[in-house]
């Protein structure tokens, strides 16, 4: 997939390196989460590259919505969509291997035995897009300006005392805690700013502000330059052919396209349309209607245009995605009432009608990786989840979490159980309606949207709730006031999620720690505030290897579960895709990843077949 933003994506690669601590002063090509990793020092290109590929033509892209931004630093405003491609960060992922990363604006690392501090060494001839070298000062500057006018990476990198030039092409970041494995590897996420450009003026004369959004074309060190932008609408990025890296081992094979366009769409039928129309090269599909049924038109049946299913971007990422409470509310703050919702949720007949059976429903807050808990625990698991024992539900001991069944006896059985945990909860029926039997309220929750995409589910949601005598209003918004809302914690219900890494660690605290549950924008939506998490959540980012990092997040994923923080949805372990047929990959595709566009080409010889692009 593009390149993306991985400094600012709070789900970074995080957790306890798999290998022995490196000895002071040695330093490493690589790091690896979990294992030592696959290509030596001396590698000359990842083995999933075709070295050969052409370089040429151009992908069309497109994005829901609308950006105003070229600035990634400021959490406000609309970022636009490959911004990444402009830049290079100090380390790069492989995409067949999980959790690892190999140089690229350094050429090698180093941290002592006690994980206290990383120094990275960066390459001499990595250059800026104006041939100003990069420099330990322009990573410092960048590590200073995203902890000062970003909130959410101030409390990410909140153990990161400070970053500080060391040697005329070193950089070294030092950390208030020991012990903590994940922080060496995450810093090298970040992406580098070139600060002679932000401490510059720009082209008016006037001096230019990291800390606001806006549209300036910024300057970058990766293999993109952004060629035009239409605000709004589109971005054009095209490939640097002075681009200091293109050699590198990691960047073989890659980067392959001239130019790299998105539009952007408000209305998500009209995105589609665009796509059958030929004015889009690449459409990854999230609607099972539109997968099942509409995808019938002449370019398909003339395989002009062809779908296929890639599993790759789900073999090392777990994920949960739901119904979120805001726990602020005082009608979700009984997890008892919580429990209700899961119960009244009508699964089995959504992915019947709706879904067209494609989706299977979520677990765990881990779903698809080993790190998923299941059956009961024991072993280490189990003394991890002893010594908060006062803190869980019981059935954290006893019984295996399991989603209900709503198909017939089941139910209505359900409803039933529903009905009898509202009443408990201090809710009594009147009438058709549930009101609070203290103060005579009913129940009324509003579930807020990011515009129309789950209507009919909330329709189908709505009726079951009715059934309890629940009003369930639903609310459509356009992005921007979603965005804002869900930032604010203004909400009662929303349907969003997280997705996770094979290592977990510090983003466990931004997902559902009580430090961040205040915070605004932070990506622990509902609010939660559970000592017995927080303890959890520290076991996971301290763990010593990798057996008690597994259990430490089994014991944590079934103490989420138990306390009914979401209303699981559903998911597809693969991605749907469908593409103009003017393209070729490797064969075969890295392990976990589509690699697309990056690692993929443009081919002439198809692209005649399929006709020119409109």
């Amino acid at each position: 997939m593009r390149k993306s933003l991985t400094a600012l994506a709070v789900a970074a690669l995080v957790a306890g390196f798999a290998g022995s601590a490196a000895a002071d002063d040695q330093w490493m090509h690589a790091t690896s989460l979990i294992d030592t990793p696959k290509y030596p020092a001396d590698f000359k290109h990842f083995d999933y590259v075709n070295v050969n590929a052409p370089k040429g033509g151009t992908v069309r892209l497109s994005s829901t919505g609308t950006f105003d931004s070229l600035n990634f630093v400021p959490p406000r405003g609309t970022l636009a969509d490959g911004i990444g491609l402009i830049y290079d960060t100090l380390m790069t992922p492989a995409m067949d291997e999980v959790s690892t990363e190999y140089g690229l604006l350094a050429e090698a690392l180093k941290y002592p035995d006690d994980y206290s501090s990383v120094t990275y060494k960066l390459r001499t001839n990595a250059k800026w897009q104006d041939g100003e070298p990069v420099t330990p000062d322009d990573v410092v500057y960048s590590f200073d300006v995203l902890k000062q006018f970003n909130p959410g990476q101030a409390f990410y990198y909140r153990h990161v005392e400070k970053a500080e030039k060391t040697g005329d092409n070193e950089v070294t970041f030092t950390f208030d805690v020991k012990g903590n494995r994940e922080l060496p590897h995450i810093v090298g996420q970040l992406l580098i700013l070139p600060k002679h450009f932000w401490e510059g003026t720009d082209a008016k004369g006037n001096k230019r502000d990291i800390s606001k959004s806006g549209l300036d074309v910024p300057l970058g060190s990766g293999p993109y330059k952004v060629k035009s932008v239409v605000p709004g609408r589109t971005i054009t990025y095209e490939r640097d052919p002075d681009y200091w890296g293109k050699d590198l081992p990691v960047n073989v094979g890659s980067n392959n396209f001239d130019q790299i366009r998105y539009d952007f769409f408000r209305d998500e039928t009209v995105e589609f349309e665009a796509f059958k129309g030929d004015q889009v090269d690449w459409r990854q599909e999230t609607t099972a209607r539109v997968w099942a049924q509409e995808y019938d038109f002449p370019a398909v049946k003339q395989a002009r245009v062809i779908k296929e299913m890639f599993e790759q971007p789900y073999r090392s990422s777990g994920l949960m995605v739901g119904f979120i409470f805001n726990l602020n509310r005082d009608t979700f703050k009984d997890a008892r009432v919580r429990q209700a919702f899961n119960l009244a949720f009508p699964f089995e007949d959504i992915n019947k009608d709706i879904f067209y059976g494609q989706y299977v429903r979520l677990k765990s807050y881990f779903d698809g990786t080993p790190l998923a808990a299941s059956g009961l625990p024991e072993g280490r698991e189990l003394e991890y989840l002893n010594e908060v024992k006062d803190k869980v539900p019981p059935e954290v001991f006893t019984t295996e979490f399991t989603n209900p069944v709503n198909t017939g006896t089941s139910a209505r059985n359900n409803l039933r159980q529903a009905l009898a945990l509202l009443k408990d909860a201090g809710w009594q029926l009147k009438g058709n309606k549930l009101v609070n039997a203290a103060t005579g309220q009913p129940m009324v929750v509003e579930f807020l949207m990011n515009g129309p995409i789950y209507e009919k589910v909330a329709l189908r949601y709505q009726t079951e709730l009715a059934k309890l005598g629940i009003t369930l209003n639903i609310r459509p918004v356009d992005t921007a006031q979603y965005e804002n809302r869900v930032r604010g914690r203004d909400f009662d219900l929303v349907y969003s999620g997280w997705a996770q890494s094979m290592s977990p660690g510090n983003e466990q605290i931004e997902f559902f720690g009580s430090e961040s549950a205040d915070r605004e924008g932070s990506r622990n939506y509902g609010g939660i505030r559970n000592p017995a998490v927080d303890a959890l959540i520290q076991k996971v980012i301290l763990a010593p290897n990798r057996d008690d990092l597994i259990a430490a997040t089994k014991a944590l994923d079934r103490v989420l579960l138990w306390n009914s923080y979401v209303v699981p949805g559903w998911t597809l372990r693969a991605a749907r895709v469908a593409r103009w047929d003017r393209f070729s990959h490797p064969d075969p595709l890295p392990e976990y990843s589509i690699g697309f566009p990056t690692i993929w080409w443009w081919d002439a010889d198809k692209a005649a077949k399929t006709g020119a692009p409109k």
